[in-house]
């Protein structure tokens, strides 16, 4: 895989309450990926992006909602993230990144 796959496989960090949560609990970070990414490559584009040791990458697809625009119904895109487990020690910092 070359470095310029890699840096477009993370699209940008999913933030939520529960990947808060995740985040100061379990050492978990939620990321927005490419729908065509798989693991190994979630996995090398984090440890080039951040320099920090993966431990496991969970991934899911998530299905776009239905929505109605008046008369017509429309389709919201499908989109795909990830779960990150780092491991012990390392550590992610989305706000003071500059």
């Amino acid at each position: 895989m070359n470095a310029e796959r890699l840096a477009t496989v993370l699209v940008g960090p999913h933030i939520s309450e529960k990947s808060t949560v995740l985040s100061e609990e379990e050492n978990q970070f939620v990321f927005k990926v490419r729908t065509d990414a798989n693991k190994a490559e979630i996995r090398k584009a984090v440890v080039m992006m951040f320099e920090v040791k993966v431990e496991s990458v969970q991934v899911l697809n998530v299905q776009g909602k239905k929505k109605r625009f008046r008369t017509t119904m429309g389709k919201r895109p499908d989109w795909k993230k990830a779960y990150v487990r780092l491991a012990e020690g390392s550590t992610i910092d989305f706000v003071g990144a500059e």
